[in-house]
């Protein structure tokens, strides 16, 4: 019976310190529950959805109360985790000396193609378990958005999902909705 070797949060930030994935640039990695993952490389889909959450994400009414930050680690070392969510908004505070926390996110967004039960299962647990009270899940596939809110004990209280019809309003800036069919295009 062969075990993979797991690894803390703390030991795997060191390693990244430390240089020991330099490596490995080729390969997009993220530690998820103590073990390392290698993340799928994006499709056109996804590159394309993506940069249209950057588009929306970087206008001003977000970036009055957010900075958003694209593909970078978040720190949730109560999972041993640290993720690389395709879009996250954070308070706004410089992080030149540590990944953004938890308590710091304000909306998450993972963009799924072919990672929809991976990001509506254990990341939607991941993302609970530490907090994070506005996670969404862009569903390629089915045209839609799942918005996950209420983490409570490791799993969000409430589930619904978005349409291409339908606007979702972040919990951090109500004013401002995401239109799907903007995001999802024609």
């Amino acid at each position: 019976m062969s075990v993979g070797l797991r690894i803390s949060f703390d030991e795997y930030t060191q390693m990244v310190a430390d240089g020991a994935f330099d490596a490995l640039r080729e390969k997009r990695i993220e530690l998820i529950y103590g073990e390392l993952r290698e993340m799928t490389p994006p499709g056109p889909r996804h590159c394309e959805a993506v940069a249209r959450l950057i588009d929306w994400s970087t206008e001003p009414p977000v970036k009055r109360i957010a900075m958003a930050r694209i593909q970078d680690p978040i720190s949730a070392p109560a999972q041993d985790s640290s993720p690389e969510p395709d879009v996250v908004w954070v308070k706004k505070r410089s992080y030149d000396d540590r990944h953004p926390m938890p308590e710091e996110v304000l909306l998450l967004i993972e963009v799924a193609d072919s990672s929809l039960d991976g990001d509506c299962g254990e990341k939607a647990e991941l993302y609970a378990a530490a907090g994070i009270r506005d996670y969404w899940v862009v569903d390629l596939p089915n045209r839609m958005v799942h918005v996950f809110r209420e983490p409570k004990d490791g799993t969000y209280l409430q589930h619904t999902t978005a349409g291409m019809n339908d606007e979702i309003l972040p919990l951090a800036n109500p004013q401002y909705p995401l239109v799907v069919s903007r995001l999802l295009g024609p």
